[in-house]
């Protein structure tokens, strides 16, 4: 985006418009009860890469899914008796649940950063929940601020830091919380602290991991079991080859080196790649700037030495 970003106050017109360019496949600025969040279509690779896009993320972290309700996020998520009741306790809400991906969930791994759980919240603010049964989609959301700034709990926060990169911001005022939200894990009926936020949950243990299960949390996420060699022109005989541009490859992240294309399918190709015949991966070089920062961060994660 170059083109300055539209506010509009919160209104069903409002949302109208919000919908019209999630469909299209942009993000968009929308208040939650705890701070803006750049909401886009969770369904969609791309328009969660212009997520990535916008807000300079360093990494591809994974992000959290917000849904109307408790039975969509069933869709999605596989809810064990004891994340299920406590879903009915907190939602909507300022709590996100990080439970097992469905098969069937069609989420792109963009969104988890490979992992195979998902992150979901119903949240409790009018705006978003218009948001979300307007476009019938589930959206991801993180906080609507460029990567290393203050989290926005006003639509002028969001301008400050996302002016010309999003096309608008559905201003519905001040948030409430001011605070990400709380995100538990429940595993074998224990319940996991992994980031705190504005509502405690009673019980609620706090695990240090040397994996990372959700946003905030400052660990490496997947890597391909085989090794991988970054900036290669071309593969060696036992690599297989994931090419950019006009470097060409067993598979190619984009032809056309468009990085919001690249964006959305290294994940996926990562994993064809770890799936093959071959011992090795070697991928092309990727440019260092803009989106290119936050995909070359993500490989050079994928590629650093594991003990």
């Amino acid at each position: 985006m170059s083109e300055a970003t539209r506010i509009l106050p919160f209104s069903d017109e409002a949302i109208e418009e919000a919908a019209r360019l999630i469909s299209e496949g942009y993000p968009v600025a929308i208040a939650t009860e705890t701070v803006y969040g750049l909401a886009a279509d969770a369904t969609n690779p791309e328009a969660v890469a212009r997520i990535y896009e916008a807000k300079g993320r360093p990494s591809f972290n994974p992000l959290i899914v917000h849904v109307p309700d408790l039975a969509t996020a069933e869709r999605i998520g596989e809810f064990s008796d004891e994340a299920r009741a406590l879903a009915r306790r907190c939602w909507p809400g300022p709590l996100t649940l990080v439970a097992p991906l469905r098969n069937d969930a069609c989420i792109p791994s963009l969104i988890t950063a490979g992992l195979s759980t998902i992150a979901l919240r119903v949240p409790a603010h009018p705006a978003v929940q218009a948001l979300l049964r307007r476009t019938g989609r589930p959206l991801a959301a993180p906080s609507a601020n460029a990567s290393g700034r203050i989290s926005p709990t006003k639509a002028e926060h969001v301008l400050q830091s996302l002016d010309g990169r999003i096309p608008l911001i559905v201003d519905a005022g001040p948030t409430e919380r001011g605070l990400e939200s709380t995100i538990v894990g429940v595993t074998d009926g224990r319940v996991r602290l992994l980031r705190r936020g504005p509502i405690e949950i009673e019980g609620a243990v706090r695990e240090e991991s040397a994996e990372i299960e959700a946003p905030g949390q400052l660990a490496s996420h997947y890597a391909p079991a085989k090794p991988l060699r970054l900036n290669a022109s071309e593969a060696a005989d036992n690599e297989f080859m994931i090419g950019f541009g006009t470097i060409g490859g067993n598979v190619n992240l984009s032809p056309t080196a468009d990085l919001v294309e690249t964006a959305s399918r290294l994940f996926d190709l990562l994993h064809v790649a770890d799936a093959s015949s071959m011992p090795k991966i070697a991928i092309a070089p990727i440019p260092d700037e803009g989106l290119g920062a936050a995909i070359n961060d993500r490989l050079r994660r994928a590629a650093a030495p594991r003990g």
